[in-house]
């Protein structure tokens, strides 16, 4: 199996007997303005299956993606025990796009599936800690396409309204997790292969944090010339291990 990233939050997943899944397809040139572009070059691939984790441009392209794949979207999965797609059984674990509880930018979806016996999880823009149900629900990971890049000010800032029915100002940073709480989940599920997505760099003008904030301090890093990786189940590390790829786009 080879894992290629395509940029942003958007992998290429080749299966040995080559059926082919693409990840939260990217809008090219996309704005956040004033918080940014998405200068990634155009998704020109061909897929099988095409996941979406949530509906944002971003993440929802699926029209960038050749052939005729069947797309799996997340938010019609969440809750359900597996949706099977060309053998492949996809999970849907319901979460939030912010950390409080979707008040800000709605729900997100983490989705897990296996492919040549090794178990890959996307987590999509997760804006929070894991709870111990979430965990549980998550399970063996050998592969997580983790989303690292905290979501800094930008435009108007956003409303919520409290408990007590009261209109306030949203905290800023609260959209996407941070690097300490990249880390936390992490450090909740330890998978034997982390592989860092949606991050600021050349190519993402957002005002994301760049990947190096995550990687602070750990020793466990492979900083890689390449955009993919193959990956076999009886070679996966023993000990956890953290790789960047260059985006391919």
């Amino acid at each position: 199996m080879k894992i290629k990233w395509l940029g942003h939050a958007s992998a290429l997943i080749t299966s040995d007997s080559g059926t082919r899944i693409i990840t939260d397809p990217y809008k090219p040139g996309y704005d956040i303005m004033p918080g940014g572009t998405l200068s990634y070059g155009s998704i020109e691939e061909s897929a099988d299956i095409v996941v979406v984790t949530h509906e944002h441009p971003d993440h929802n392209n699926v029209a960038a993606v050749r052939g005729n794949p069947e797309i799996i979207r997340g938010a019609e999965i969440r809750g359900v025990t597996a949706v099977k797609s060309r053998g492949i059984e996809f999970k849907g674990i319901p979460c939030y796009h912010d950390n409080v509880e979707g008040k800000l930018l709605g729900e997100n979806t983490i989705v897990c599936f296996e492919v040549d016996g090794i178990r890959i999880c996307h987590s999509g823009d997760l804006g929070h800690q894991l709870s111990g149900e979430q965990i549980a629900e998550l399970g063996r990971i050998d592969v997580l396409l983790l989303d690292v890049g905290l979501l800094l000010p930008a435009g108007e800032p956003k409303f919520i309204t409290n408990e007590s029915g009261q209109r306030q100002e949203a905290g800023w940073g609260q959209y996407i997790i941070n690097a300490d709480v990249a880390n936390q989940v992490y450090d909740q599920l330890l998978p034997k292969v982390t592989i860092p997505i949606h991050y600021g760099n050349e190519k993402c003008s957002f005002n994301l944090a760049v990947v190096y904030e995550f990687l602070e301090g750990r020793k466990n890093v492979s900083m890689l010339n390449a955009s993919e990786l193959e990956f076999k189940q009886e070679k996966l590390p023993v000990n956890p291990q953290i790789v960047v790829l260059k985006p391919a786009l």
